[in-house]
This record gives C-alpha cells, sequence and structure tokens, in this order.
C-alpha cells in the first residue's frame, strides 16, 4: 500500500493542482477521498479533460470532476473475477476498500506494472507528423540572426531534435518539415547527424503562414495529419489525442493548455466615471491556451488555397462558416514547454532539465 499513497488525493484539492500529480504519476489514475478517508471516485486526465470540455470550472476542486462509479472490490474477493473485471473496463489499478469505505489497499494488474516507464508499449500513432520550422523566430533575436529558431539549442539538442523525439515512441519514422528562413542550414545540420528517422522538406519559397503549406500534402493521405510549430514542446499522448479528434468528428482539434495567471497586485474594478466598486486583491485568472499543436482532417485540408498566406486561424473561420467543427483537447500546464520568446525559454530549459 506504501507505494500506491501517491495515487490518492482529498476531494477539496484544486483540479489544477490534481492535473500536476496526475503527471507525475505514470498510472495516470488517481482516487479521491473525503476528509474522513472515506472513497468517493476515482480520477483520470480524461475525466478533467470532460469536465474542462462540458464547461467546469478550472478552479474547481478536484471531486466535481471524480467518476462516482468507479470498480471498487471489498474482502473477501476472488483475483479471477477481478482481474477479468478489470481487463472488461480497461483499467489497470482498484482500491480494495474496508468496512469503513477506506482504501485499505490498492491491486494493479501485471500489464500495468510492467508498462510503467516503458514507452516501447505505446501503440503507432499511424498519421503523418508536419513541423512548422519556417518563421524568423524574431523573438529570439538576436540569436536568430545567425541560426534558424528550429536549432536554437536547449540542452545539447535543438528544439526540433527535441520535438521530433517526442513521437518517435509512436513509432513515427518520417517527418515533413515544413521551410523558409535559414532552410538550407536546416537541411544541412540533419545532413551532417544523419537521424535514424526520414525527413521530408516542404519548401517555402515565400512565407506562407502557418498551414498555407499543407495544401501540398492533399490527397497524399487518407488521414488526419498532425501539425505542431517548433515553438513548443509538448509530452502528452498523442494517440489520445487522435482518437478524441475521430471520435469527436472534429475538423480540427487544437491541443491547448490550461494556464494559471497570478496577479500579484490589487485589481481595481471601477464603474463609469472613475467611482471604485471594488479591489481584488491578488486575482488568480485560469485559461486555455493555444500551444500550436493541430489535428487536422484531409477535407480540413483541401480548404487551404494553393501557394497563398493562409493561418490556421483563418482555415479555423473558413470551417466555422461552412458548418464545420473546430474542437478542443486540454492539456496541463507542465505537460507543455513554450521556447518562442527569451523569458519562457529560460523557463522550457529549467523543466526539461528537471
Amino acid at each position: 500500500m506504501e507505494k500506491f499513497k501517491e495515487l490518492i488525493i482529498k476531494g477539496n484539492i484544486p483540479l489544477l493542482k490534481a492535473m500536476q500529480i496526475l503527471d507525475n504519476t505514470e498510472g495516470k489514475n488517481l482516487f479521491v477521498v473525503d476528509h474522513r478517508s472515506q472513497f468517493i471516485g476515482s480520477v483520470t486526465d480524461g475525466d478533467i479533460r470532460r469536465w474542462i470540455l462540458n464547461g467546469g470550472k478550472l478552479d474547481s476542486p478536484i471531486i466535481s470532476a471524480a467518476w462516482r462509479d468507479a470498480f471498487t472490490v471489498r474482502n473477501p474477493y476472488t483475483d479471477a473475477d477481478v482481474k477479468a473485471e478489470m481487463a472488461e473496463r480497461d483499467i489497470h489499478f482498484v482500491p480494495i476498500l474496508n468496512e469503513r469505505n477506506e482504501i485499505e489497499d490498492i491491486l494493479c494488474n501485471d500489464s500495468a506494472i510492467e508498462s510503467i516507464g516503458d514507452r516501447t508499449t505505446i501503440n503507432a500513432l499511424d498519421i503523418p507528423v508536419v513541423i512548422m520550422a519556417g518563421g524568423k523566430g524574431t523573438r529570439l533575436d538576436p540569436f536568430t540572426r545567425i541560426l534558424p529558431k528550429p536549432l536554437i539549442p536547449i540542452g545539447d539538442k535543438s528544439i526540433l531534435e527535441i520535438i521530433i523525439e517526442k513521437f518517435l515512441p509512436y513509432q513515427v519514422d518520417h517527418f515533413y518539415l515544413s521551410v523558409n528562413y535559414k532552410s538550407a542550414i536546416i537541411k544541412s545540420y540533419f545532413q551532417e547527424i544523419n537521424p535514424d528517422y526520414e525527413l521530408s522538406f516542404i519548401d517555402e519559397e515565400k512565407p506562407l503562414g502557418t498551414v498555407g503549406s499543407l495544401s501540398k500534402l492533399v490527397g497524399k493521405y487518407k488521414t488526419p495529419v498532425l501539425l505542431t510549430n517548433c515553438d513548443n514542446i509538448i509530452d502528452a499522448d498523442f494517440n489520445d489525442i487522435k482518437h478524441h479528434h475521430l471520435k469527436m468528428k472534429n475538423d480540427i482539434t487544437m491541443v491547448a493548455s490550461v494556464k494559471n495567471y497570478h496577479i500579484p497586485y490589487g485589481v481595481c474594478e471601477i464603474e463609469k466615471g472613475g467611482n471604485l466598486l471594488k479591489i481584488l486583491e491578488k486575482p488568480v485568472y485560469n485559461y486555455l491556451v493555444n500551444t500550436g499543436m493541430y489535428i487536422i482532417s484531409q477535407s480540413a485540408l483541401e480548404m487551404i488555397p494553393v501557394e497563398q498566406f493562409f493561418h490556421v486561424t483563418h482555415l479555423m473561420e473558413l470551417i466555422k462558416k461552412n458548418g464545420g467543427q473546430v474542437g478542443v483537447y486540454p492539456i496541463s500546464d507542465d505537460s507543455w514547454a513554450d521556447t518562442g520568446e527569451w523569458g519562457e525559454y529560460k523557463n522550457a530549459m529549467k523543466k526539461i532539465a528537471e
């Protein structure tokens, strides 16, 4: 039971804090108890995501998002029956409750133990991955006067290599790089390091925006395309993002991060004429912010004009105008690192080092 204590949390813990705990829990499952340590339910990142997408507030206690009908067992129980039920429900952890409804122990199946920390068990992603690597990176000036932004180092590797390596456990061995600014340097760099994966370059003779170059992939695949920029390093379940996109029948699914902003001052609310209504003392605001990663369906790619400057925001507006659907897939703030400007770049270096 000692090694499973990290899986048990109090129901009054803020949802954002629970997301951080989940990120650090390889089992990706938590069990919620009340102030008397009595079992309430379970929570996964999927439960939290559904809570957010259904309009739940980000500052809610985690009990709000908990699954109340979680599978539990009590003594006496039969191993074979429990394992069969776990397989039926596709779950890895089951709490054993005592007569006071407290968690006495937690059962863990063999596959969960074997898969913890083993990235080789991840199923193939089976969709093309495109990385936008053509920007000038003006927010990282003066480095980007010499180096293209994708080759800015973090530790002993470039940002672009770190992004690519996040996909390798998903059996992705072929990447498209959309390039423009200092593209010759990027091509020479990868020719020099000779990686184990294959790169195809989509050359932009002129800047085409975030999705303008994707018109060159129309008709090449029957699957959606995963598009990501080279500013942000995202550590998420890419298969789950793809499955969410397909399940929701989205034309575009945008990966968005929960972002927490703390204002270290008293914020004034005033009425017309300048009279003070009230002061909010050091308020905290929570938002979902765009990470720069998208799943884009083939039907959406066909809407992109050929060889024209076209942003993903333009594509979203066009899809919605035509009655299509643009969805959001939330991830935690700890699941991504922004490297697009100096302050965030330093934070990303620290996060990756940790």
